[in-house]
């Protein structure tokens, strides 16, 4: 009988901790696939004294027995994939693991170029983007303009639409001699075509003999291209739905749906955020979370949890499940607030509301706690604000709180 898929996703503005949920899972999976996005997300794993950040490759590298799968969702940058896949094999992990599918697209040079010029012209109005390249490779394959990765296996083919987009898009300088940049190209190109396979038919094949198979998100819910706080989003779905176009599967192959979401809430970059922080608690948040990105190493914005987008994740992702992350980092505020509510012109307002400037927020303040948690492995255990706090997300969020991250390293974690 086939097997269902389980997603993990992300329901803030990204940064929420999935990396490390979903290394957690993994044990118990035969396949972790990812179905958006490109290096412009990292997830961090901790483990002992061994910290890895992925960009591209699933977070469940360091399970030896689990399938690697980079679906046709996404947009991915050769050199990125190419060192990542070097660090993993100086750490001793087998890449012969890692699969592509052949409808992901491949992030040129001239994309980054496009995506630096793109947020220069914008000037005050920058969206804040990584600069990586993203969402100029997502607009090439709307545009039917884009390279996919079967490409990679007919390197004739490949190196013709590379130089023919190349050329096409040679004022934007990429710092290197335009000849320079199809060798290098072609080169990475060559190293990876190996691991290209038919994306739709690799995954069908393993839900039909019943594999146990682990979606992984990028960004988080907040950042959809459609539902998010949009134009302050990335390019891709980053819902429950983007698994289904990501990977080429159908809903009805989807089992359970995990989301992420940070005790507090961070944003990097511009955009709403309705319960940021601008004084010295959302700096003590940014520096006891560490909150600075993965990829960009930019510092987060940083505020109180905001139930009222959380909720509006949840309806969005028909979430089965919450996991919280970092709730370690409230430890030793007197008072932490969850926002419960929004208020436009004195009148209640939905997530919509979240960008207009007239916008309030409604601040339900809890007893905070000084003691430490890192050690506790059952929410039971928390002291009583802690636990008060998880209980009131719970309520808030209606749906059940699976784990609770007490701690950076794989074991920091309650239930």
């Amino acid at each position: 009988m086939p097997s269902k898929a389980d997603i993990v996703l992300g329901l803030q503005w990204g940064d929420e901790g999935k990396g490390r949920i979903v290394d957690l899972y993994a044990k118990d999976y035969d396949v972790v696939a990812r179905f958006g996005g490109g290096d412009n997300a990292g997830h961090s794993i901790v483990v002992g004294e061994q910290e890895l950040a992925l960009r591209i490759v699933p977070s469940g590298a360091l399970h030896s027995h689990v399938e690697l799968f980079i679906g046709g969702g996404t947009v991915v940058n050769l050199r990125t994939l190419v060192d990542e896949m070097d660090r993993l094999t100086a750490l001793g992990v087998d890449v012969s693991r890692v699969k592509i599918s052949d409808r992901a697209h491949v992030v040129l040079p001239y994309h980054a170029a496009r995506d630096a010029a793109a947020e220069r012209d914008r000037k005050g109005d920058a969206l804040g983007t990584t600069g990586r390249g993203i969402g100029p490779a997502y607009v090439d394959r709307v545009a039917r303009t884009g390279i996919q990765f079967a490409d990679l296996t007919r390197l004739d083919v490949f190196a013709e639409k590379l130089h023919a987009n190349v050329s096409a898009w040679s004022s934007f300088d990429s710092g290197q001699n335009q000849d320079d940049d199809e060798r290098e190209i072609l080169t990475l190109a060559a190293r990876v075509a190996r691991y290209v396979v038919d994306g739709v038919a690799y995954l069908h094949q393993r839900l039909t003999q019943g594999k146990r198979i682990l979606l992984e998100g990028a960004q988080g819910s907040l950042l959809d291209v459609t539902y998010g706080t949009y134009p302050y989003v990335t390019s891709s779905h980053t819902i429950a739905g983007g698994a289904c176009t990501g990977l080429g599967i159908g809903p009805s192959a989807i089992g359970r749906v995990i989301g992420v979401l940070k005790a507090y809430c961070s944003r990097v970059g511009a955009g709403p955020f309705p319960s940021e922080l601008d004084d010295e608690r959302g700096e003590r948040l940014r520096r006891q979370g560490g909150e600075y990105g993965v990829v960009t190493g930019r510092p987060r914005r940083c505020g109180w949890f905001d139930a009222v987008a959380a909720r509006y994740a949840v309806a969005l992702n028909g979430l089965t499940s919450a996991t919280i992350t970092k709730l370690d980092v409230l430890t030793g505020f007197d008072r932490v607030a969850i926002v419960t509510g929004y208020r436009l012109d004195g009148r209640p307002a939905n997530f919509s509301a979240a960008g207009l400037p007239a916008l309030e927020v409604e601040l339900e303040e809890l007893p905070g706690w000084s003691e430490p948690i890192g050690g506790c492995r059952r929410i039971q255990d928390f002291p009583d604000a802690a636990r008060a706090y998880i209980e009131r997300i719970k309520t808030l969020l209606e749906v059940p709180i699976e784990l609770v991250s007490v701690g950076r390293e794989r074991s920091q974690l309650a239930r």
